[in-house]
């Protein structure tokens, strides 16, 4: 371990212990979705499917997020249930994503989760009859410490599980592979982009390492559908014998340009940008022009990446890719 990876480790125990010493409980069930690297998992999807599957089975789910890089101060509602309240840049863009997905699901904003989740209560109070069948669902929620969970669900990226095996700031992981036994349960996620059995084999062997218990599924993230920035949909089928321009600023951006060809996309270029990036008109613009000089007739991002560009004069010629989340039987039974 570098003097960097110490000083970040350090720093690391510091923030567990008070956050720990200072854990409160919700008055309703949590259920956390998470991960040990910096993004590339597909928490937002599997967040997404997460609170559609509550809803069947009769919950009240309600989602808990920091909204990364979203400029709204303190407990903000970023949807109610119906559409967004706020700005992709008050609220980041992977709460303005759910809330645009999500129908009968409120979203909440906010740094501190517990302060959060008490604020979601005082306010759904009056739509909500029973308590019990409050269920929330705490995005992106395995390093926060201060609040209880009663189940906590670990994703790792089956294509890139844990990059270099260094600590931030010079790699992947948020911290020690050892914490992967405070997992409930673990799904390793785009087992279709990673079809090497071998490879997934000797990474379920290390994950025992650390965690002898928890169950094991196994999930895809599927291309169901492309969506134009006005929110028209059309099948994959619309794709064939079309030439498309692939860019995205994601965690992971290889494996979303593997998804593409997966799809059986024409993929004649792509460019990736760093996750979470804000997009500026020149980028739009060169954008636009790599396409051009690849002979693209269409332009194809992530979803996430949409609703990074809304604020800017988007062309025609651009869709999003949706990916749903489709897990092992046994999954949902086993969180619920």
């Amino acid at each position: 371990m570098t003097i960097f990876e110490r000083l970040y480790y350090l720093g690391y125990l510091i923030d567990k212990y008070f956050a720990l010493k200072r854990q409160k409980k919700l008055p309703c069930k949590v259920i956390s979705i998470g991960n040990i690297t910096v993004g590339g998992t597909g928490k937002t999807p599997a967040t997404i499917a997460m609170a559609e599957e509550a809803q069947k089975r009769g919950f009240k789910p309600c989602i808990l997020t920091r909204g990364y890089r979203g400029k709204a101060k303190g407990a903000v509602f970023v949807s109610k249930g119906v559409n967004p309240l706020l700005s992709e840049g008050e609220a980041g863009d992977e709460p303005i994503l759910m809330a645009e997905r999500l129908k009968g699901v409120p979203i909440v904003k906010g740094a501190d989760r517990y302060k959060v989740g008490m604020f979601a209560i005082e306010n759904l109070r009056s739509q909500i009859s029973d308590l019990k069948s409050l269920l929330f669902i705490l995005d992106d929620g395995f390093q926060r410490y201060e609040l209880f969970r009663d189940r906590n669900i670990l994703l790792i990226d089956g294509t890139n599980p844990f990059g270099n095996r260094r600590l931030l700031p010079l790699g992947l992981l948020r911290e020690p592979l050892s914490e992967i036994k405070r997992a409930d349960v673990i799904v390793i996620t785009k087992t279709a982009i990673n079809n090497q059995q071998s490879a997934i084999s000797s990474l379920i062997d290390e994950i025992r390492q650390y965690n002898a218990k928890a169950p094991i599924f196994f999930a895809e993230h599927t291309p169901s559908k492309f969506t134009t920035i006005t929110g028209d949909s059309s099948s994959l089928e619309w794709a064939k014998g079309k030439r498309l321009f692939g860019f995205c600023g994601i965690g992971n951006p290889e494996s979303f340009r593997i998804t593409l060809l997966s799809a059986g996309i024409e993929l004649t270029g792509f460019k990736p940008y760093g996750d979470h990036y804000r997009y500026t008109l020149d980028d739009r613009e060169t954008i636009i022009k790599n396409a051009k000089e690849c002979g693209a007739d269409w332009i194809v991002t992530t979803e996430k990446d949409i609703m990074r560009l809304k604020g800017l004069e988007l062309p025609e010629n651009l869709v999003a890719l949706v990916i749903e989340f489709r897990v092992d039987e046994g999954f949902y039974e086993e969180v619920f």
